[in-house]
């Protein structure tokens, strides 16, 4: 359940973030994606979080035996993150840039990053969306992270370079529910 303070921080955020596109805002997400607490097993301690990319959802272990679930998309084939990592930095409407595998696997897609060292604000356009988690293993980047997304229908789908979207705003509530050094287990 969400306090006062997470609320309250939900909401200035809401209010002070870019406007999102029209198309981003006009997408209705089936209802099993909407976060929502549930039973989870009690093997996994409160605090932690779990990421089934099969299923696709993301839980964050509030309690012994209950989890705020999330829809989320995820990597495709071969490109999925398993394993365990911590949240070493989070930031707010994050900079963005592809890797040089996502750059040679996608030329057409990232041309205007080939060459350089362009590095895109972030903003309403920027494919992080409105918040990131960054996931890192023995006190090194993965480059993988859990962020939002500008493309809202891919939540429920396996089609990014490996990342874990969310919507926007569900991505704003699990910033503020989380601390710097949470364990995140994807399997």
């Amino acid at each position: 359940m969400m306090n006062r303070r997470q609320f309250v921080a939900t909401a200035a955020a809401a209010a002070t973030a870019p406007a999102l596109p029209a198309a981003a805002q006009s997408f209705q997400i089936d209802p099993k994606y909407m976060p929502q607490d549930v039973n989870i097993s009690s093997s996994y301690a409160p605090g932690q979080m779990l990421i089934l990319p099969k299923a696709h959802f993301l839980y964050l272990i509030t309690e012994q035996g209950r989890a705020r679930r999330y829809g989320v998309g995820v990597g495709k084939a071969g490109l999925e993150f398993t394993g365990r990592a911590t949240i070493d930095v989070k930031k707010k409407w994050p900079t963005w840039r592809p890797t040089q595998e996502m750059i040679e696997r996608e030329p057409q897609t990232y041309a205007k990053f080939k060459g350089n060292d362009y590095v895109q604000p972030g903003g309403k356009g920027n494919p992080l969306g409105a918040r990131a988690l960054y996931l890192f293993q023995n006190g090194r980047d993965t480059y993988f992270r859990i962020h939002g997304t500008t493309a809202p229908r891919s939540i429920g789908r396996s089609v990014s370079n490996g990342c874990i979207r969310m919507i926007n705003e569900h991505v704003i509530d699990l910033y503020e529910r989380v601390p710097l050094g949470t364990v995140v287990t994807v399997l």
